[in-house]
């Protein structure tokens, strides 16, 4: 399997709504609603100017040619939360991908940490076990409730409380 990092804006405004109006996808995500061309570039551009702001932000996913999603990192108050979100014909390689895209956050951009957002309906949490991500507690964004999740770099585990 050959996966490329892109930006979305380097993604088709045509494949990015494909992703974004998928009602498989969109069901797990509360703060989304249907988006038209315009409010995708605006997205897009928005996704693409965290690179900027923050140093880091989410990538596009091409595999083996073919659009996959997008994944990666964003700010939220101190931390740097992963999102990951992939068409379903590409659900099966989302821990690999996520693993991939930890080890970029701890060895290339140096996060001391790591965090995963899910809405409370995500019954499914095995996958976020397995890849060493404990409960830390809700976070409440744009009026909905999110359960939070942590994974702290290798190195700096041993000397972090957790709740």
């Amino acid at each position: 399997m050959n996966i490329r990092y892109l930006r979305l804006s380097d993604i088709p405004v045509a494949a990015v709504l494909a992703l974004v109006n998928d009602p498989a996808v969109t069901r797990h995500m509360p703060l989304s609603g249907a988006m038209d061309e315009a409010m995708c570039r605006a997205w897009v551009a928005g996704k693409d100017a965290q690179w900027v702001d923050n140093g880091y932000g989410p990538w596009a996913f091409e595999i083996d040619g073919e659009f996959a999603g997008w994944g990666g990192f964003q700010k939220e108050g101190e931390d740097a939360d992963l999102g990951l979100v992939l068409l379903p014909r590409f659900w099966g390689v989302g821990v690999r991908l996520a693993r991939l895209l930890i080890d970029k956050g701890f060895a290339e951009l140096g996060l001391p940490s790591i965090i995963a957002l899910l809405p409370p309906s995500r019954r499914h949490l095995r996958a976020l076990e397995r890849l060493g991500f404990v409960p830390d507690g809700s976070i409440d964004y744009s009026g909905r409730t999110f359960l939070r999740f942590r994974l702290y770099r290798p190195d700096q585990a041993g000397s972090k409380s957790r709740p």
